[in-house]
């Protein structure tokens, strides 16, 4: 029979502290992020939507619906980093499941990606047709 150990509760400083370094932890993996190309590609355009937005006065809903979509992508091509570096510590030398998983790893982002820009298709013509039109 084994017996069973409790767990002590972290003391309030300990759980701060580690808290802290968890939040710390985010922040490098946003930096690290920031400096893979086709995340900087994707913010990039997420700005140029949001100004564009901005400058249109698109409502509260297509705000939300820009917003949304945008994160996906951000949030996609975070994933696909984790992938990637996942999949490359795992197998250093080619392998046909490696590729098959970076692929739809980079698959998922390309999805997002045609997604925001149908939403960004539905949102922005109305607006942009009525400057036309003036």
């Amino acid at each position: 029979m084994s017996k069973t150990r409790r767990r002590e509760k972290p003391t309030y400083g300990a759980a701060a502290r580690a808290r802290a370094a968890s939040f710390r932890y985010a922040i490098e993996g946003v930096r690290y992020a920031l400096g893979e190309p086709n995340f900087r590609i994707h913010l990039m355009a997420t700005a140029v939507v949001l100004i564009a937005a901005a400058l249109l006065r698109v409502s509260a809903g297509e705000w939300l619906a820009l917003i949304l979509v945008s994160l996906a992508v951000l949030l996609m091509e975070m994933l696909n980093t984790t992938i990637e570096a996942l999949v490359d510590i795992a197998a250093p030398e080619y392998h046909p499941l490696a590729k098959v998983a970076k692929d739809v790893a980079a698959g998922a982002v390309l999805i997002a990606a045609v997604a925001a820009v149908i939403v960004g298709i539905y949102v922005f013509t109305p607006h942009l047709l009525r400057l036309v039109v003036r």
